[in-house]
């Protein structure tokens, strides 16, 4: 019996037409689709007519859920994995499941698309030849030492921010003398809403005293 293997595909970060022809081809072939939540990729699959078996496969359950979908792909099942948006893995689940196959000798797969962080750094009209891409700074330990550390940096940094917390980042950078520093706030990227502010750490304090944050962030800041 032949082995199965793992696809990873990437979904749209807001519009729906950025959806490759290619990844509605292997999430229709899919044995069993893995998704981050079922309900948002299970709304995906209604829109393009897509009536395949779905499975929850999130930060919660990835840990002991790994091996028996390694047994399963093993056994000649073609799984595909899905994130709520974006590249599964990216600051998403999805790098436990990838090594356990790799290690297990299950052919993986991994279709480009949609990533957030690469749209919001071309934009940021900040140097994109070379940058480093954060992802979530740590919540609470660690996060002050990494983020000197990043500040220190000569390439673009980019991280994600949730709204709760946007605030809180811009308020570090300025503790850390980065008041004057460039930096891009995207929002809704690909969707209706789009928004893009470009200016300075403390241009950004100030428009959000004027408006408040909604929705998740990616942050280019210039670097050292």
């Amino acid at each position: 019996m032949s082995l199965g293997r793992l696809d990873i595909v990437p979904t749209p970060i807001g519009n729906l037409k950025d959806i490759t022809e290619r990844a509605l081809e292997v999430l229709r072939s899919a044995d069993l689709i893995l998704a981050e939540d079922t309900r948002t990729t299970g709304n995906l699959l209604r829109h393009f007519s897509i009536d395949r078996p779905l499975r929850a496969f999130h930060l919660h359950n990835e840990h002991r859920a790994v091996n028996a979908i390694v047994e399963q792909i093993k056994s000649g099942m073609n799984y595909a994995l899905c994130s709520d948006a974006g590249t599964p893995a990216i600051s998403d689940p999805g790098f436990l499941l990838v090594r356990a196959c790799v290690e297990a000798g299950v052919d993986v797969g991994c279709l480009p698309g949609a990533t957030a962080f690469v749209p919001a750094l071309v934009v940021s009209g900040l140097p994109c030849d070379r940058f480093v891409f954060e992802g979530f700074l740590p919540h609470k330990k660690g996060r002050q030492k990494r983020l000197q550390a990043l500040l220190e940096d000569e390439r673009t940094v980019v991280f994600y921010e949730s709204p709760h917390r946007i605030i809180k980042l811009l308020n570090e950078l300025v503790k850390y003398e980065c008041s004057e520093r460039r930096i891009a706030l995207c929002r809704e990227l690909t969707k209706l809403h789009e928004e893009i502010f470009r200016g300075t750490v403390s241009d950004a304090l100030s428009h959000f005293d004027e408006k408040a944050p909604r929705g998740e962030f990616v942050v280019v800041l210039a670097g050292a």
